[in-house]
């Protein structure tokens, strides 16, 4: 993250992303595929890290390999076609204020239930406590129902996760980088791919 000075003199915490330039790679079609949709490359990768059959699919296209591929489904068949590339100034020129923004959150490993859910811990240490201070404390019942019921907030796998974030403003476009500044944080760790919708 950064930050920038908006025109009232305020510093707005931002987050710069890059985004494009982005190539076609194919177009389906309903009478084809069954649904109508664009599939965009970004970011380029040396051959000898493609399979073959990559490698195919984007000399079809013309274009060099790309490390990311993804799906938009909209009818584009009149406005695009095969091999057109795709820059931040294309999509955003017309005045959008507002993106949504989705990513893979920070994977945390394996977390116990102060981290996962804020759970305050057992506090004290009177009673004859020992080494409880951080634990879940009682799971429910015993002789019925004899089990933990689904859903019960205990320790495991925090993060890696798809989020979404609504709403994000949109600060600024540099159209000639590629790059677009939005108000806030977004998902995942520094360099990670994130996918932005207008």
């Amino acid at each position: 993250m950064t930050s920038v000075f908006g025109a009232d003199g305020k510093n707005i915490p931002c987050t710069v992303i890059e985004a494009g330039p982005c190539v076609v790679t194919q177009i389906r079609t309903v009478e084809k595929d069954g649904y109508a949709a664009v599939q965009l490359a970004y970011d380029e990768i040396s051959e000898k890290h493609t399979s073959k059959a990559l490698e195919g699919h984007f000399k079809k296209a013309g274009t060099t390999p790309k490390r990311k591929l993804v799906e938009f489904e909209a009818d584009f068949t009149k406005e695009l076609k095969l091999g057109d590339v795709i820059t931040v100034g294309d999509i955003l020129a017309d005045g959008v204020e507002f993106v949504d923004v989705v990513g893979t959150s920070k994977g945390k490993g394996f977390q116990g239930v102060v981290h996962r859910y804020h759970f305050a811990g057992v506090g004290g240490q009177t009673h004859g406590q020992h080494n409880r201070l951080r634990k879940p404390g009682s799971l429910g019942a015993s002789s019925w129902p004899s089990r933990v019921f689904p859903g019960m907030r205990m320790g495991g796998h925090m993060g890696n996760e798809r989020v979404k974030i609504f709403n994000l403003k949109v600060v600024k476009i540099m159209p000639e980088n590629n790059l677009i500044i939005v108000k806030g944080s977004v998902p995942g760790a520094k360099g990670s791919y994130v996918l932005l919708e207008a």
